[in-house]
């Protein structure tokens, strides 16, 4: 999906990593939260609260997801996370992602 229908956007920004990841809050009309953001190259650890669908909308990065080895992933692409878990990234090139969050799973 290219575009985001009928959801408010948090102006505050999300920000991480001395400013090398920010992400912007998207609260969609069904009760559903995503968030828009960017990475600059770096390695970064991230923690989930609820499961999390990350999808890649440009860039490049290496993931290691919780008892996986590591894998290198190109755009477009996607990965899932669970929930109360952490996985870690080396984020080759400036990464454009959307997240979205899963309650319940």
């Amino acid at each position: 999906m290219e575009k985001i229908q009928n959801a408010s956007i948090v102006k505050a920004a999300n920000i991480y990593y001395d400013g090398k990841v920010t992400s912007r809050t998207v609260e969609l009309n069904d009760g559903s939260i995503q968030s828009l953001g960017i990475m600059l190259p770096g390695d970064y650890t991230f923690g989930t609260n609820e499961a999390e669908i990350m999808e890649m909308l440009s860039g490049e990065l290496d993931v290691k997801l919780p008892g996986e080895e590591w894998k290198t992933l190109t755009t477009p692409e996607t990965f899932n996370v669970g929930a109360n878990t952490s996985f870690d990234v080396n984020v080759k090139t400036v990464t454009d992602y959307c997240c979205s969050y899963v309650k319940g799973q």
